[in-house]
């Protein structure tokens, strides 16, 4: 799908559910001409496909913690088959459904679909496993439920990760997950709460996601957790899970001890009974909470992820970018020194060898200056095939060993390596002064959006609110003293041009 396609689709989404998010589709149009601009990106690429423009919680963990369970008692309806053992090894996107049962669709129809966070994910997984994205059946399977409480939400719910977790494009593809989830729940077995019957998922679901800046939309689940009544010390399973997340480095987080009482081992010491009733419900109350407002942070992380992509950009690709065309750079040249310098060695000690038999010739290269010409042009053509030979062959190199960790680098790198771009160039193709104040425009813009979703929940004036059309209007009398918009953007466009002052000071003096 052509990316004006996806934004057509998006736009019409949007205008219905959130309108107030359609001028933030802006903020990834601006961001898509910088990443065509400086080779970050492909014509058929987009940063608005990089995320998921709907609410989406993602349940990870290990077999028979209790995924299904859960997802079943949340929906109220039997959508996963629930069991000890390893039922279903595929990742299962659960949406709204019409119709009065649940169905089973492909995987091929979310790779297909740019509604859902897999769109295109068969050529991801063909880059970290070949062959494999042809497969994509065997790793996701989509199902469509009818109930109301689905409504405006993704979930999805993985395989657990102890038969499979050596599996590249299965890792892969949880990344991809929890990189665009607005919430994850990570599920454990209190059951079998020691380090070494979940060592896969706490390697990778708290060591490797461990510093993210976005940490607190990861919940920690032990659930279960009525199996440890029965225990002579309750208390030190819980202690075991906890002592077992600390040993990978997560010392605080979102900790929560649940159980389905519908399944529940009846705890026979009744004040005990109560005691886990009483946790279990005022944790499960906090985790349902936050999946109910998954929207609201699912608007904010789709804002502000415009001012992170504009501030990397900026920070941290271009720079990288930069560092790549300099190694590149540095073997070519010396390479050129190396070969070009034996090359036109040889042609002496040629020359100078057989000094006597090129007597004639050097006559007749001087009685006529055509041939001399001529040759002279095969010779410094013969010189500059050797160098373009050179860029080209390290470049494609050099990109071929960017492609997997940082593949919009590597496309970067190519995107440089033009024939009239000489060696020495100072900047980053694409990378001038406009595309610059794109960015400070984009980071202004992202904030004031951030600005207008808070709006419709905090007023700190206290004064009367209508909200109309997803609108909100305050209810006062014009201030004298107030600035009218005009001056508001006047003002505003004076603090702006200070800012692109500034950048095309620095750009002059670089």
């Amino acid at each position: 799908m052509k990316p004006q396609d996806r934004y057509k689709k998006l736009e019409q989404h949007l205008s219905e559910e959130n309108p107030l998010l359609l001028n933030v589709i802006k903020n990834y149009k601006e961001l898509d001409i910088i990443g065509y601009k400086a080779g970050l990106l492909t014509k058929d690429e987009t940063y608005a496909s990089q995320i998921s423009w709907w609410p989406l919680i993602s349940i990870l963990g290990t077999f028979s913690a209790g995924k299904s369970s859960f997802i079943n008692q949340y929906t109220n309806n039997n959508v996963q088959t629930s069991g000890n053992q390893a039922v279903d090894e595929k990742f299962t996107v659960i949406c709204f459904g019409n119709g009065d049962e649940v169905h089973t669709l492909p995987g091929l129809a979310l790779d297909a679909d740019p509604r859902f966070p897999f769109f295109g994910i068969a050529e991801e997984i063909d880059k970290v496993d070949q062959g494999e994205g042809n497969k994509i059946d065997h790793y996701l399977q989509l199902k469509t439920v009818p109930e109301e409480i689905l409504k405006g939400k993704i979930l999805i719910d993985s395989p657990g990760f102890d038969a499979d977790a050596q599996r590249d494009s299965t890792l892969k593809l949880t990344d991809h997950i929890i990189d665009m989830s607005d919430l994850v729940l990570v599920f454990f077995d209190a059951r079998h709460p020691e380090p070494g019957a979940m060592r896969d998922t706490l390697h990778h679901l708290v060591k490797t996601h461990l510093n993210r800046k976005d940490g607190d939309k990861i919940l920690y689940i032990l659930n279960q957790i009525d199996t440890a009544a029965q225990e002579d010390n309750p208390e030190e399973v819980i202690s075991a899970w906890q002592r077992a997340l600390s040993q990978q480095g997560l010392i605080s987080g979102n900790f929560y001890t649940i159980y389905n009482e519908k399944l529940a081992v009846p705890i026979a010491d009744s004040s005990l009974a109560e005691r886990f009733k009483r946790k279990k419900d005022m944790d499960l109350e906090r985790i349902l909470d936050r999946m109910n407002k998954v929207s609201i942070e699912r608007a904010y992380r789709i804002t502000h992820m415009a001012e992170t992509l504009a501030n990397e950009i900026r920070d941290q690709k271009i720079p990288q970018i930069e560092t790549a065309i300099k190694r590149w750079r540095k073997k070519v040249i010396l390479t050129d020194i190396i070969i070009i310098g034996a090359f036109l060695f040889g042609l002496d000690w040629l020359y100078w060898s057989n000094h006597d038999n090129l007597t004639s010739f050097n006559e007749w290269l001087s009685n006529d200056w055509q041939h001399g010409a001529i040759i002279s042009g095969i010779l410094l053509a013969i010189v500059f095939g050797i160098h373009y030979f050179l860029r080209n062959k390290f470049c494609h190199y050099d990109a071929r060993k960017l492609e997997t960790e940082q593949p919009d680098i590597a496309n970067a790198l190519r995107y440089n390596n033009r024939f009239w771009r000489g060696m020495f160039s100072q900047h980053v193709r694409g990378w001038g002064r406009r595309n610059q104040k794109r960015l400070v425009s984009i980071v202004q813009s992202s904030k004031q959006a951030i600005q207008s979703l808070t709006d419709q929940f905090a007023n700190p004036s206290g004064q009367s609110i209508s909200h109309s059309s997803n609108k909100t209007e305050i209810s006062q009398e014009p201030d004298e003293n107030q600035e009218t918009p005009e001056e508001d953007i006047e003002n505003l466009s004076k603090a702006e041009a200070k800012v692109f002052e500034q950048i095309d000071n620095s750009g002059s003096n670089r």
